[in-house]
């Protein structure tokens, strides 16, 4: 049976917008989708192989231990559960239990953010109540550290681009504030391009995204100190049997990650180097000036980014992109400025020249 847009009467997307849920998040290789059919092909003892590929990635990632979930998602609301429940079967089967009081979870103001969904909406699932720290434009240590009180679980830092960026402690800073107080430190690094970076700053349990830098299936990936990964596996017989992942998904995002290790994520320099003649393009559309731009987040990330005049707003640009089939899809963050810009990670030659087409077509 043959799969296209046309059996479901869908359109076609060009993924501009970068690593999102709302897109599918990213493309897999050939070697991802043999992992993937292998799995959906054989039988396996869950709990082993849930165990076996925690162990190899571990190894790989030079952590004591690792476990493999259905989202980053997934990954912050069992972790919240795991540290709340510090291994108790009945607390697993009983995750909202009053009998349990130590539930604050720490997070800086400017850290609780909407990603697709609102950060505390994760930490509740998980059982856990959000404090917020600090100010929407600045938290330091000190902020963090005068919000701890006996009900503390742990702490939470999210490192995103979706959060503020000016005036935040650092991940080691949290760290020695968690370790000063005996509290452990979760980092939600969902989107993050670097697997060692936050463990070794001092983080107990670090969160990753399966299908955004590391081109993955659709899974979460945790990674950590061995007794806390312990005990986020005894989640599956509690919040985390509504977030289990398959046996194909498991297996297709341990080869991503090898994968990933291996070949590395497309270099900013190689990103610059491709747009040249897309900016060129780009700035030959009436009403349109093209520049590169880097993540905000000051990662190895480049963009094209356009600001738009004339008569039509940025905002009108954006959702007549998406109209037509292909349907184009950007990064919206800056549109009440004029300004729309688009990730060439998961974009083409061919896409950018469908991609200044369109907007020659809006334009004139």
């Amino acid at each position: 049976m043959t799969i296209s847009y046309e059996k479901f009467d869908l359109k076609e997307v060009i993924n501009a917008s970068g690593r999102m849920t709302i897109l599918g998040v990213s493309k897999v290789s050939e070697a991802v989708l043999a992992a993937q059919k292998f799995g959906g092909e054989h039988f396996f003892e869950m709990s082993e192989l849930s165990i076996q590929t925690g162990k190899y990635l571990a190894d790989l990632l030079k952590v004591e231990d690792a476990q493999i979930v259905s989202s980053a998602s997934a990954g912050i609301a069992q972790s919240v559960a795991a540290l709340i429940g510090q291994g108790s079967v009945y607390h697993a089967y009983h995750p909202y239990t009053e009998k349990v009081a130590n539930r604050e979870i720490i997070l800086p103001k400017g850290h609780n953010v909407d990603y697709g969904t609102p950060v505390e909406v994760m930490v509740a699932q998980g059982g856990g109540k959000v404090v917020e720290a600090g100010y929407a434009n600045m938290c330091s240590a000190e902020h963090v550290e005068m919000m701890i009180t006996e009900q503390t679980a742990a702490i939470l830092y999210i490192k995103s681009h979706h959060t503020v960026q000016k005036s935040m402690l650092s991940v080691t800073e949290a760290a020695e504030v968690a370790r000063k107080n005996k509290l452990p430190l979760i980092v939600d690094a969902a989107a993050e391009e670097d697997l060692f970076k936050y463990a070794e700053a001092g983080a107990d349990l670090v969160i990753y995204s399966g299908a955004k830098a590391i081109e993955g299936p659709s899974a979460g990936l945790v990674i950590g100190k061995k007794e806390y990964i312990d005990w986020i596996r005894l989640q599956g017989k509690g919040i985390g049997r509504a977030m289990k992942i398959g046996k194909d998904n498991i297996l297709g995002f341990t080869q991503a990650v090898e994968d990933y290790l291996k070949n590395g994520s497309e270099s900013g320099a190689s990103m610059k180097e491709r747009m040249v003649p897309f900016i060129t393009d780009l700035n030959d559309i009436k009403n349109i000036t093209a520049s590169v731009v880097q993540d905000g987040a000051g990662r190895d990330i480049y963009r094209a980014s356009i600001k738009v005049s004339g008569p039509k707003s940025a905002k009108e640009v954006i959702q007549e992109l998406k109209t037509e089939n292909p349907a184009i899809y950007t990064r919206e963050y800056q549109a009440n400025n004029g300004i729309i810009e688009f990730d060439v990670r998961s974009v083409n030659s061919e896409e950018m020249t469908k991609i200044t087409k369109r907007l020659t077509e809006i334009m004139n």
